[in-house]
């Protein structure tokens, strides 16, 4: 793209300043940041990354996905030599190849998934986590946007090829089915497949793509169709639209997969996509603000944004005698709830793609109004306008947390340039599993791309 290198940090105060002329510039150095926490949290020898910059954090597979899916842009913007990436995620990818896949309550994995948490050094599973069918699914998709990207007739490009399509093979969809009509969420040594599956619209749209486009293990397509009928279309504020409540359900599937102008059976009898779809989420998440039901402080046109995300808990002593329920790290939703006032600023920028004309504006005035927010050149995961400690500072989440941050930089680069969609649409696998689920319509009509057409 041979895009102008920009300073990496911003402050809070630069922000709102600036004029529109600087909107570029503004979210370079947001995304370049954001980049920069893979590279402070990585464990270089394995390739791993760590949930969150909190001392002691464990590794989330799927923030391994976003990183594997972050280095491709961060060498085409400059930021990252083209070498040094390319053998970070082979050590990624090598590690996934060689951990222990027996299933036991120490592996690391099992019939081709991993646990949600594993330890940063040994890769090993920690917290009790689950063997997670979504984490999973976002690790792979950023394997499969690594061996998109690496193309090059070098030993370590062809052996990282060769490694994500191994691994994405290698892959039982049909086990996570336990003989159901969907997937499973997770599965336990302990106690086996969990008792839920996936009901209701969510981000495992892009779980299903790739289950239903493997060439060895793959689900039926009548697991898809199952899964579409739990979906709830709903009427709010005069936006007709498929309901999710939290916004990062309409975001973390769209960071890898372009649906914009692509429907599936369900879309098609409502006359929509998912990419408009996520648009009018958007503007449902700033209504619900601006009428603010709850009478929470800094909701309104410019201060929207539920989602999963770090917040204040009952068991936090600075907040211990606050009268409302607080949630501490869950899935906020719009309109149903829950809510207690804590906003998220990644997703509002993660709306970009969609809703630039309201997105943009909003994230400048949370900066502008909320500075401290924004630590290193990164956004906080959650932010309580309406609570304060005993020095008045409004509660802002320690650290930062990788799937911000991995998201953040997706999808600005997606509203920037499209490159990772273009690159993704490249992935025969991806091609394979949305056809199946029956999409049909815009660029999926088109023959696959070339390298030179992806990278734009």
């Amino acid at each position: 793209m041979n895009l102008p290198i920009l300073p990496r940090q911003i402050s809070a105060s630069t922000m709102a300043s600036m004029n529109p002329l600087a909107d570029e510039a503004m979210l370079d150095r947001l995304q370049h940041a954001a980049f920069d926490y893979f590279l402070l949290t990585a464990n270089p020898a394995n390739g791993l990354v760590a949930d969150t910059s909190r001392q002691g954090s464990p590794v989330s597979i799927a923030v391994v996905g976003f990183a594997l899916s972050s280095y491709p842009v961060a060498v085409e913007r400059g930021w990252m030599d083209r070498t040094d990436a390319s053998r970070r995620s082979l050590a990624a990818l090598r590690f996934f190849r060689d951990s222990d896949q027996s299933g036991s309550p120490t592996a690391t994995g099992y019939k081709g998934f991993y646990y949600h948490f594993l330890d940063i050094h040994a890769g090993t599973r920690v917290w009790r986590s689950e063997l997670s069918m979504i984490d999973t699914a976002l690790l792979v998709a950023g394997m499969l946007a690594a061996s998109m990207y690496f193309t090059a007739d070098t030993a370590d490009e062809a052996e990282l090829r060769e490694l994500a399509d191994a691994l994405y093979r290698r892959i039982d969809w049909q086990w996570a089915k336990n003989d159901g009509e969907t997937i499973r969420q997770g599965w336990k040594p302990e106690c086996g497949f969990l008792h839920y599956g996936w009901e209701g619209y969510s981000e495992a749209i892009l779980l299903y793509v790739l289950a239903l486009g493997s060439p060895t293990l793959p689900i039926a397509a009548d697991g898809y169709r199952s899964w579409t009928a739990t979906y709830q279309w709903e009427n709010l504020y005069d936006y007709d639209y498929l309901y999710a409540g939290p916004l990062f359900v309409h975001h973390f599937s769209h960071a890898w997969i372009d649906f914009c102008g692509i429907r599936d059976p369900f879309m098609r009898e409502k006359h929509s996509d998912y990419f408009e779809n996520s648009r009018r989420a958007a503007y449902i998440q700033r209504e619900y603000a601006w009428r603010n039901p709850h009478g929470f402080a800094g909701y309104d046109e410019n201060g929207w944004g539920l989602t999963a995300c770090d917040g204040p808990s009952d068991e936090q002593s600075e907040v211990s005698h606050e009268v409302r329920r607080l949630f501490g790290y869950a899935a906020r939703g719009v309109p149903y709830g829950p809510d207690d006032g804590t906003l998220s600023a990644p997703c509002v920028l993660a709306s970009l793609p969609f809703a630039p004309e309201i997105a943009f504006d909003a994230a400048c005035s949370m900066l502008a109004r909320y500075p401290e927010i924004l630590s290193d050149g990164r956004l906080a995961s959650g932010f309580n306008p309406g609570l304060a400690g005993a020095d008045g500072r409004l509660w802002v989440s320690a650290g930062h947390y990788g799937l911000d941050q991995g998201i953040v930089l997706m999808m600005i680069e997606n509203h920037r340039t499209g490159w990772i969609w273009r690159l993704m649409r490249r992935c025969p696998y991806i091609r394979e599993g949305l056809h199946r689920a029956g999409f049909q319509g815009g660029w999926l009509q088109a023959s696959i791309p070339d390298e030179r057409e992806a990278r734009g």
